[in-house]
């Protein structure tokens, strides 16, 4: 292999780790949930998974374009250097802070599914006595890139988990999925806002 040849394999896989790192730091500040086989796929997790995937081709990097005996190592470019290093530290903060987010949050999907197998997926969480939730429309894409409706409960109460909601589907023709999703609370943990959400594919 020649030293240009070298040169652009290394620039290769330079690019795609940093580009793996600058989308896993993009996906673990955003909103969105992957929806895999039924199993709800958080944003942090999905970075850390993205964060495994830039170490891994940094490996490859370094087996495949070091190991040649013939001509030295090629050397990364100070701006690629500089790009990959903020890329890490991007990815890592961003992980973190998704990790951190996601203390004591639990997702639900919720049957029955509606037409064109739109899915309802709510994400509940609690802090001191304020309870949240998220709803989530997942279509045929099976990502949620952002909640499509929220509601806040009293005294941490968690409306999905003790089944105080009710799904309702439109029966509407038509390609994507149109429902509502009706919270409520109890008459000492009211929801205080965001009693009705839309589920919209």
């Amino acid at each position: 292999m020649t030293s240009m040849q070298q040169k652009r394999r290394a620039a290769a896989y330079d690019i795609a780790v940093t580009g793996l790192l600058l989308l896993a730091a993009a996906v673990g500040w955003s909103d969105l949930v992957l929806l895999v086989s039924g199993t709800v796929v958080s944003g942090w997790e999905l970075c850390v998974v993205l964060l495994c995937v830039a170490v891994v081709v940094g490996i490859v990097r370094a087996v495949r374009v070091r190991s040649t005996a013939s001509t030295a190592a090629p050397s990364r470019p100070v701006p690629m250097s500089l790009a990959r290093g903020v890329a890490i530290v991007a990815a890592a903060l961003s992980c973190a802070a998704g990790a951190l987010d996601e203390l004591g949050a639990e997702y639900y999907v919720l049957d029955p599914a509606g037409p064109g197998g739109c899915t309802a997926v709510v994400r509940e969480t609690s802090f001191l006595v304020i309870g949240s939730g998220d709803v989530y429309a997942v279509g045929p894409s099976h990502i949620g890139w952002r909640p499509s409706g929220s509601w806040i409960a009293d005294d941490g109460h968690r409306p999905i988990g003790a089944g105080t909601y009710e799904l309702r589907w439109s029966e509407a023709a038509g390609r994507g999925g149109h429902g509502t999703l009706s919270v409520h609370g109890t008459p000492t943990d009211p929801i205080v806002s965001g009693g009705i959400a839309g589920v919209h594919c």
